[in-house]
C-alpha cells in the first residue's frame, strides 16, 4: 500500500503522507456482516476511564471477522474484494464460500480478488489459508495466531504483523512474535499463512491533530508542562526537565524499566523475552 503525499497548500498537507486505497475494491460493507458498535470513550462497565485520550470520532460499524474458520474446514472460498475497515488497522477480505456464504477474513500480503483459500489439515501452507501449527513449514510467516485451540486467533492481527516458526518441541511449536519474543503454542492451533496486509500504516502521518479526532483520540499533554497536582513531572520555573531520577506516570508509578507483567501462568511458554524498546519487559 504506498502513500500518497501532497503539495503544501496548507500547513497540515506538508507533513501529511496518507494511505492512497488502491487496494480497495469495495466501497460499501456487506450489510449481512454488520454490527452495531457503541462507543465508551475509554471507560469500563463502571464509567471510569481505563484508557486516557479517547472520545469523539466518527461514527462506525462493526466488520464481524472470522477469526477461527473451524466450521468451514476443508471447504474452498474465494476472495470477492478487499475492503477497509475502521476498527482495525489492517484490511480486511470479503469471501464467498463454495457453500454460498460470506464472511469476512484479515487480508494478507498478496491476497487478491478471485483468490482461493481454504482452511483445515488438507490446505496447502499457501497465502490466506489457514492450517495447524503441527503442519506449517519451519520459516513460514504467519499471522492470526491461537493461543488455546478453539479460542480464535488472538495474535499478530495489527497491519503488518507476522510471527515466523522456528522450532518444534514435543506438542508445542517455537514462534517469533514481531515483538523478538520466542514463545511456545500449542502445535493444534491454527495460524493463517501470511503477513498481515497494509504494511505501510506504520508510515502514516494524519498531519493535522483535527485528523486525530476524526478517529476518535483525543490530545495528549505533557506531564512536564502540567503543575505539581497533576502530574509528578510537573512544577518549576521556565522550561525544565522533569527533575525526577526516574520518569513516573501521572499517579506517581515508575514508568520505565519496571516488571509490570502479572501473568506467571504463561512463563513456561516464553523461550525468549522481547526485545528492549518495546515497554517494560518483566
Amino acid at each position: 500500500m504506498p502513500l500518497r503525499t501532497f503539495k503544501p497548500h496548507t500547513p497540515s498537507q506538508r507533513q501529511a503522507a496518507l494511505p492512497d486505497y488502491a487496494e480497495i475494491t469495495k466501497a460499501a460493507p456487506e450489510k449481512a456482516l454488520l454490527e452495531p458498535l457503541k462507543k465508551r470513550a475509554g471507560r469500563n462497565r463502571y464509567g471510569r476511564v481505563t484508557t486516557r485520550h479517547r472520545g469523539g470520532g466518527h461514527k462506525q460499524m462493526y466488520r464481524r471477522v472470522d477469526f477461527k474458520r473451524y466450521d468451514k474446514l476443508n471447504v474452498s472460498a474465494t476472495v470477492e474484494a478487499i475492503e477497509y475497515d475502521p476498527n482495525r488497522s489492517a484490511r480486511i477480505a470479503l469471501v464467498h464460500y463454495a457453500d454460498g456464504e460470506k464472511r469476512y477474513i484479515l487480508c494478507p500480503v498478496g491476497l487478491k480478488v478471485g483468490s482461493q483459500i481454504m482452511a483445515g489439515p488438507d490446505a496447502e501452507p499457501a497465502v490466506g489459508n489457514a492450517l495447524p501449527l503441527k503442519l506449517v513449514p519451519a520459516g513460514t510467516m504467519v499471522h492470526n495466531v491461537e493461543l488455546r485451540r478453539g479460542k480464535g486467533g488472538q495474535l499478530v492481527r495489527s497491519a503488518g504483523g507476522a510471527a515466523q516458526v522456528m522450532a518444534r518441541e514435543e506438542r508445542y511449536t517455537v514462534l517469533r512474535l514481531p515483538s523478538g519474543e520466542l514463545r511456545r503454542v500449542l502445535s493444534e492451533c491454527y495460524v493463517t499463512i501470511g503477513q498481515v496486509g497494509n504494511v505501510e500504516h506504520q508510515n502514516v502521518n494524519l498531519g493535522k491533530a483535527g485528523r486525530s479526532r476524526w478517529l476518535g483520540w483525543r490530545p495528549q499533554v505533557r506531564g512536564k508542562v502540567m503543575s505539581p497536582r497533576d502530574h509528578p513531572h510537573g512544577g518549576g520555573e521556565g522550561r525544565n526537565p522533569i527533575g525526577l531520577t526516574h520518569p513516573k506516570t501521572k499517579w506517581g508509578k515508575p514508568a520505565l524499566g519496571v516488571k509490570t507483567r502479572r501473568n506467571k501462568r504463561s512463563n513456561r511458554f516464553i523461550v525468549k523475552r522481547r526485545r528492549i524498546g518495546y515497554g517494560a519487559i518483566g
